[in-house]
């Protein structure tokens, strides 16, 4: 049985107000935005402006997110005055939170929308009604780092979850119009919700409750179940001290009527204390003389005390519960990672992690044992042990030892399949094959051998099952950007598998898009065979993202398996509308799926206009719709907006979005100033870089933290100017990472004073995380470019990230030059335009200590820089406090209008730096790379998936 799972809790980045949705394709995973709080009422300040464990397979595939995605949004009330603030133009020396100005705080202040999830038939929708930004009392609550993962010991769940305070069931028509709202009610006052889950059949939805305790905390979660029908809601245990356990896995539904849910354990009592007096110091040793390698991990374990602090926190208790309430406790309490049910309803993939620990790396790498559990509970047997995975190399691509993703085959009852490497591991190890891909029987016969589906030579990369005449096997390799699919027929070994596609990952151009996935009786998600009248062929359907020079044209593909024919049956409009397939509405049941009959949802928007959904229906090829959300931010909908494009000096190709506020007028305003936002990327080739991604005519989706916000304060914005770093053959791309960079900030800067719209001495630069890492780096080496710059949670000395950062996987020793060059902390001295650096104080994301600013900040004081820095308290790698987010835009307000609007020097003439002139051998930069984000993945949640941006403003 599949799950239908809306998971709630706080991201990275604050996503943008516009709609966004989960792709159906099981290969790419976008955001889901976390929720906004009420929160206390801060006084202005006034302005100088006069203007770790590998993921089970995708099951969420019917969940459409719509709305502003602020890592947890803004507020709509007044509560209380915040102590510390004041109206002053400089608080330097003051303590206290303040405001921006009132065009940008209302912007961030707009409701919510809600986010919508589709029931497993299509026929109803749910609307989840999310809360605004919280305040920062909800992030100064105690929580527990340990082994990679925060903890919040009061609710026994990941800490700082957000939250649905509401689920609307809406009826969605043949014509695509929605019935009444029938609101699920019986639920406790002040209800925070998470973790909604659809039954296979969507007659009931279970999620967990928590209320708010009068001392501010939160309590333990409970189960709920909802009916769909009568909207009434109950606690699903009839016991009151049965409380959930959310660290890792939470509850799964194993049949339609019964789920398998992790429970805190009855016998456990109060955490471990820390002894005052330790028994001994602490040791590491390595006396083996093992090569162990990792990033620079946060929040590890450091002693015994933690270890039985993790222990006792992720230690579940496993309890079969029918919807009547009957509980029956099965297996042992361990650290349940996974549950994952099979499709028939029999078995349980039960994965389950136990010491020893380590204090060097995430819990995602701590040792892993992975069972065959019968659906009423029992242990059938052992799948595999995985050892502790301390030596798993930097090298891209390179895997743990032994059996990975281990899924159940979803067009299969009962059929394993999981991954073996065969290089050990180590992608630096040149073997054929790389990986090979098996598959057996939950209960294989005495003697049976695993089948061998396929031997690969590159990385798996996950499979799409269709029959057992099909299945689409994908493999990559990084180094060399290499993509493949293979076709196989899993049952008929007298079918050799052939390559159906072979490309390189960066050329967006020739991508042909991604095979649509049905919805099974059984809850999987497979891929759809189409059927025409009249014709014996197979057909699938690509769902494909359009690149092409002028912006991406989403299109959807009839393609011929066996031929390679294609028919193109939709396209988005490209004149004034963007538009995309988000998912098959047509797949109710295991009938055959006839193009005549076959029905979308897709979405549509425009530069000015909120994303809308629609139903799409063949063979008349008319689209119903299906939502209406208002504009969230109407002072903003006249702005303007165009892709553009323009050449770095060396012939590269370079393109970024231009957004100019509403009613500019160039004849009249003239040049305006300017914030430029970007994120560096690493390619292979110079004609991949040069490629245009994305649209001109996407919605401009504004995050609470987003650059676009200066658009209410008559800025120019120059949004993702792509700055390329390439490194051709067997040339690594760091190390000219500065060279490229200068060319590529010099580039657009050039682009747009050319075009009227930018002040040349009034042109800012800023970025978060890799992107603070770049703005420190071009106010080091092109100081004639930029007025100033805001540098947000980055890391800017390299030394300290010895074992790899981005995409760079040599370490310091092997490429001392390259880390030492490219730190724009060595660099301090150089570094003269005003420079802003904001951090959170709590920053657990690799690489990004918090320590990385307090130190770049020293060395800039050192040398006599114009600098601020500004350390968020309770904050992490993203923002999530209102009083923090309104805070940012604040700091960043008053340093633009400071060093941007009112700056009257002339800008540093490019002879007077030396590092701008890249002929220069003492001081040419060699850098680094910028591909991957800064911020990085846990391990316990990597397996097949990959995470897809819309924008690097986010």
């Amino acid at each position: 049985m599949r799950l239908h799972k809306v998971y709630q809790c706080a991201s990275l980045f604050h996503l943008p107000k516009q709609p966004f949705l989960l792709s159906s394709s099981p290969h790419f995973l976008s955001l889901k935005p976390p929720l906004r709080h009420p929160f206390q009422f801060i006084k202005p300040c006034s302005t100088t402006s006069p203007a770790a464990f590998p993921t089970k397979p995708m099951r969420s595939r019917n969940i459409v997110a719509v709305g502003a995605a602020e890592n947890d949004g803004g507020s709509n009330g007044a509560t209380h005055f915040s102590a510390g603030t004041a109206d002053r133009e400089d608080s330097s020396l003051e303590n206290g939170y303040c405001l921006p100005p009132p065009e940008i705080r209302d912007i961030v202040d707009a409701p919510p929308l809600p986010t919508l999830s589709f029931s497993p038939h299509r026929d109803k929708i749910l609307f989840l009604k999310r809360r605004s930004l919280p305040p920062l009392a909800d992030l100064a609550r105690p929580e527990e780092k340990l082994a990679g993962v925060r903890i919040d010991g009061k609710c026994n769940s990941r800490s700082r979850m957000s939250y649905y305070t509401g689920i609307g069931v809406h009826q969605l028509m043949n014509d695509g119009t929605l019935g009444p709202e029938k609101e699920i009610h019986n639920l406790p006052n002040g209800a925070k919700i998470n973790f909604i889950t659809w039954s296979s059949d969507g007659t009931h939805l279970a999620f967990s409750v928590r209320t708010d305790e009068e001392d501010g905390s939160s309590s333990m979660l409970r189960v709920w179940v909802a009916d769909i029908e009568t909207g009434k809601a109950r606690p699903l245990f009839q016991a009151t001290d049965i409380f959930l356990n959310a660290v890792f896995e939470n509850f799964v539904w194993v049949n339609n009527s019964t789920l398998l849910v992790c429970t805190i354990p009855l016998s456990r009592g109060d955490p471990p204390k820390k002894t005052l007096v330790p028994s001994g110091p602490k040791i590491q040793s390595n006396e083996q003389k093992e090569i162990i390698q990792s990033r620079t991990y946060q929040d590890l374990l450091k002693d015994e005390y933690d270890e039985d602090l993790f222990d006792y926190y992720a230690t579940s208790q496993l309890v079969l519960v029918s919807l009547d309430g009957s509980a029956k406790p099965v297996g042992l309490p361990a650290i349940y990672t996974s549950l994952d049910p099979s499709p028939d309803e029999n078995y349980i993939i039960v994965r389950s992690m136990h010491r020893p620990y380590s204090f060097n790396i995430p819990c995602g790498r701590f040792p892993q044992k992975v069972d065959i559990w019968t659906a009423d509970g029992n242990f059938l047997r052992e799948i595999c042990d995985l050892p502790l995975a301390e030596d798993i190399p930097i090298t891209h691509n390179s895997v743990r030892k032994g059996k990975r993703s281990i899924n159940w085959r979803a067009d299969k009852p009962s059929t394993l399949v999981w991954v073996e490497t065969q290089d050990g591991g180590d992608a630096k190890i040149e073997v054929s094959p790389r990986d090979i891909v098996y598959a057996e029987p939950a209960e294989p016969l005495e003697n049976e051998q695993p089948v061998v589906l396929h031997k690969l030579d590159f990385r798996y990369g996950g499979i799409s099952w269709c029959d057992d005449s099909l299945a689409l096997v994908y493999e990559s390799w990084y180094k060399t950007r290499r993509i493949r699919t293979w076709i196989i027929s899993p049952q008929s070994e007298s079918v050799s598998p052939r390559i159906l596609f072979d490309r390189s990952s960066e050329d967006v151009y020739s991508d042909p898009g991604s095979p649509m996935l049905r919805r099974t009786p059984t809850g999987t998600y497979v891929i759809a065979k189409i059927r025409k009248e009249g014709d014996e062929g197979t057909y699938l359907l690509l769902n494909g993202s359009g690149a092409t020079p002028q912006g991406n044209v989403p299109f959807l593909d009839l393609f011929d398996i066996n031929t390679g024919n294609k028919e193109r049956i939709w396209e988005s409009d490209k004149e004034k509308y963007y538009e995309t397939v988000v998912a098959l509405m047509s797949d109710q049941d295991e009938r055959e799926m006839y193009l005549h009959q076959l029905k979308v949802l897709t979405s549509k928007e425009s530069k000015t206009e909120n994303t809308q959904y629609y139903l799409f229906s063949w063979p008349e090829k008319k689209a119903c719709q299906v939502t209406n959300f208002p504009h969230p931010y109407p002072q903003l909908s006249s702005l303007k907006k165009e892709m553009i494009r323009y050449e770095r000096s060396d012939g590269v190709q370079l393109t970024a979005t231009l957004y100019l506020p509403p009613g500019y007028d160039p004849a009249r305003d003239g040049p305006l100033p300017c914030l430029m936002w970007s994120y560096p990327g690493e390619f292979k080739s110079k004609d991949a870089a040069g490629q245009v991604r994305g649209s001109p005519n996407e919605f401009a989706g504004i995050g609470s933290t987003s650059p676009l916000l200066w658009l209410a304060r008559r800025f120019a914005i120059l949004s993702g100017p792509t700055i390329p770093i390439i490194g051709e053959g067997n040339e690594e791309a760091n190390d000219r990472y500065v060279e490229q960079l200068v060319a590529s900030a010099e580039a657009a800067v050039k682009e747009v004073i050319r075009r009227g719209v930018a002040h040349p001495n009034k042109i800012a630069v800023g970025g978060h995380s890799y992107g603070a890492f770049m703005t420190a780096n071009l106010l080091a080496h092109a100081p004639n470019l930029f007025s100033c710059g805001i540098a947000r949670s980055g890391a800017y000395n390299r030394t300290l990230t010895p074992f790899g950062f981005q995409s760079e996987d040599r370490t310091l020793w092997e490429a001392v030059n390259t880390y030492v060059e490219m730190s724009p902390f060595i660099s301090a001295n150089k570094i003269k335009k005003p420079i802003l650096l904001i951090h959170g104080e709590e920053d657990n994301n690799p690489g990004t200590l918090t320590m990385q600013s307090d130190r770049f900040y020293n060395a800039l004081k050192g040398h006599g820089a114009l600098c601020r820095l500004v350390i968020l308290p309770f904050e992490s790698h993203g923002y999530a406090a209102r009083e923090s987010v309104m805070h940012v835009l604040w700091e960043t307000d008053r340093w633009l209008q400071k060093h941007c609007v009112d700056n009257s020097s002339d800008p540093i003439a490019p002879e007077e730096n030396a590092t701008t002139g890249i002929t220069d051998t003492e001081n040419k930069a060699v850098g680094v790379a910028g591909g991957v984000a800064e911020h990085q993945i846990p391990d316990y949640e990597i397996d097949n998936v990959q995470i897809t941006r819309r924008s690097s403003l986010w």
